[in-house]
């Protein structure tokens, strides 16, 4: 990225030219992703299970694909059930293009700026994205996750899989990099959150509101992945601790965790198993909040609202409700500019945590930063001076 003078603004705010070339500035968007339809499930599942980073096996090629095999009718079925597909990558897509609208006029030295879409196991995968970079003349490139809490199993298996791609596609000096490797108590993602809860605690009664149990539901992780030393259970209590004091701790709350899948030992208490819990202790009004998701998907749609739903009506809680996902509010969208525009501002490669592996950390590519963006110390430097 070049230094440009006070004369490349316009009148709009924009930056005339703010790059030579007029090459855009990448803001690829990391996510695992989901199938859109359900033909694309079983590769879905196999990607998935054949990835140690995310789902440790023995055996791993033959148990990961037996597994993908067996559960690939399962899972077709229920995306069948909410209309063929995960909307992740028209969720994902249309908060990339709102977000780059707005970053041009939150960061216009570094604009023009573009969203790629990176998922891990399904299309448009890593590769996909570093083609479509290199194609359109990229040559600064922020790698932003869009999971707000860091996890081994999902940023980190996203960066490990970009930094992959790069040396297979012989791309590894082709774009300058810094990495958004977590955001779990940025405060306008808080915001963000604290406003689904008010609109999730909206659907009960005002008369029933205050005894409203809010239930915040993170996606599980394999319990050999806490053991190595993961962050992800202290990120996302710290996202549900901040939530919690953004709305003045207005109801009773509690953590626990979906979407575990047996026979193996993952992390608890099971949102399953929390919901029999509340039901045994009559609690009556229960509202579920996605807490480490920006979009509907799966988990969301089915999982929540029809699985977890109907366990809810089988043990008496008799208002069983979930709160709004994020989507393309235009809040979360505020925030998600906000947070590229302040990492692209503080010239920082990336956050003071992401160099400390797990202590138990045996992979060696794990946290690595391929041709870091060296303008971006300068451009730090710049600030601190300013």
């Amino acid at each position: 990225m070049l230094d440009y003078p006070p004369s490349a603004m316009t009148l709009n705010g924009k930056c005339a030219h703010a790059h030579a070339s007029n090459a855009p500035t990448a803001i690829v968007m990391l996510n695992l992703g989901g199938p859109r339809s359900v033909d694309e499930v079983g590769p879905y599942l196999e990607r998935m299970f054949l990835d140690r980073e995310l789902i440790p096996l023995p055996f791993q090629e033959r148990l990961g694909r037996f597994i993908a095999r067996r559960r690939t009718p399962k899972i077709q079925a229920k995306y069948a059930e909410i209309g063929g597909g995960s909307p992740i990558y028209a969720w994902t897509k249309r908060q990339g293009e709102a977000m780059a609208e707005l970053l041009d006029q939150l960061s216009p030295e570094t604009a023009p700026h573009k969203c790629y879409i990176a998922f891990r196991y399904a299309e448009p995968l890593t590769a996909s994205a570093l083609t479509q970079m290199h194609a359109d003349g990229v040559r600064r490139a922020v790698a932003f996750t869009q999971y707000p809490q860091w996890s081994c199993s999902t940023t980190g298996a996203s960066l490990n899989e970009l930094w992959r791609e790069l040396i297979r596609l012989n791309l590894r000096d082709a774009f300058a990099w810094s990495v958004i490797d977590r955001w779990p108590t940025h405060p306008a993602f808080i915001k963000a959150m604290a406003k689904k809860v008010r609109e999730g605690l909206d659907q009960f009664a005002a008369d029933e509101r205050d005894s409203v149990l809010v239930l915040f539901s993170a996606h599980s992780l394999p319990l050999s992945v806490v053991e190595r030393g993961d962050a992800y259970p202290q990120e996302v209590a710290a996202t549900v601790q901040a939530v919690m004091e953004c709305l003045g701790f207005s109801n009773e709350f509690l953590l626990a965790y979906q979407s575990d899948i047996k026979p193996f030992r993952w992390l608890v208490p099971s949102t399953e198993q929390v919901i029999r819990n509340l039901g045994a202790r009559k609690r009556k009004n229960v509202l579920v909040v996605p807490i480490a998701f920006t979009s509907d998907h799966i988990e969301t749609l089915h999982e929540i609202d029809i699985e977890y739903a109907e366990l809810a009506r089988e043990v008496g809680i008799a208002n069983f409700k979930r709160a709004p996902a994020l989507n393309d509010d235009p809040l979360f969208i505020r925030a998600l500019a906000e947070i590229a525009a302040e990492h692209l501002r503080s010239g920082q490669l990336h956050s003071s945590q992401y160099k400390l592996r797990c202590p138990g950390c045996e992979n060696a590519l794990c946290r690595s930063l391929l041709n870091p963006a060296h303008d971006a110390t300068r451009t730090r430097a710049r600030a601190e001076s300013a």
